[in-house]
């Protein structure tokens, strides 16, 4: 028996394979803008995300007819502009030789999610706690009222590993479910939980450094 939720889908998936353009145009009009938002954060410049962006809509009016319902509809797109985006953006970047390697970098699981001197050694007076606790914030609508602070935080999201940025966008930005997130990226609840913890560390450190600058 087909679940409530799993209807939409289907009628609009039944739309789009009988070739029906009007069905099309609005899936493009609806999702374009969250695709440009999560290509921009693999690409250099809008002109390519645009690129990335149409390649994924061609894709989909071709593959169309061959898509199995494993995922929703949106995380199936979503797929699609990840692997075109990546696609594009990596010609502006070296590649790794080794897959192992490349996946450890895209993850960053070499870092620590909060730099260690955050935190007090062995011969501090509370060990392991916070030697610098993290700055109290006013809430976010206050925090995020001004264009400097959101540039810092674009700047700190575009600068994290790719897949902690994949993760965080999604999440944060777009406002996907993690059921979303986990199907595109094909990654487990707990890794894309911990993606998720060590992208939102990084930029809330960025932050913090972006507020002390101000104050100082």
């Amino acid at each position: 028996m087909e679940s409530a939720s799993a209807k939409p889908d289907d009628r609009l998936l039944e739309r789009l394979r009988s070739g029906d353009e009007q069905a099309f145009t609005q899936l493009v009009e609806e999702w374009s803008p969250m695709l440009m938002r999560l290509a921009l954060a693999h690409v250099p410049s809008r002109a390519v995300a645009e690129e990335a962006v149409q390649d994924t809509w061609v894709a989909v009016l071709h593959g169309i007819d061959r898509f199995e319902g494993r995922s929703s509809l949106r995380t199936w797109v979503i797929s699609i502009l990840l692997n075109k985006s990546r696609t594009q953006g990596e010609r502006e970047r070296r590649i790794l030789p080794f897959s192992l390697l490349r996946r450890r970098e895209e993850e960053g699981r070499d870092e620590p999610s909060v730099p260690p001197d955050r935190f007090q050694g062995r011969r501090g007076e509370a060990p392991g706690q916070w030697a610098r606790p993290p700055l109290e914030w006013a809430s976010p609508e206050e925090t995020l009222a001004s264009d400097a602070t959101r540039s810092a935080l674009l700047e700190a999201i575009a600068a994290l590993p790719p897949r902690q940025r994949d993760v965080i966008t999604m999440r944060d930005v777009l406002g996907l479910s993690s059921e979303e997130v986990r199907n595109a990226l094909e990654v487990s609840e707990t890794n894309q939980r911990v993606l998720l913890h060590r992208a939102r560390s990084k930029v809330r450190a960025a932050l913090e450094e972006h507020f002390e600058s101000e104050a100082a």
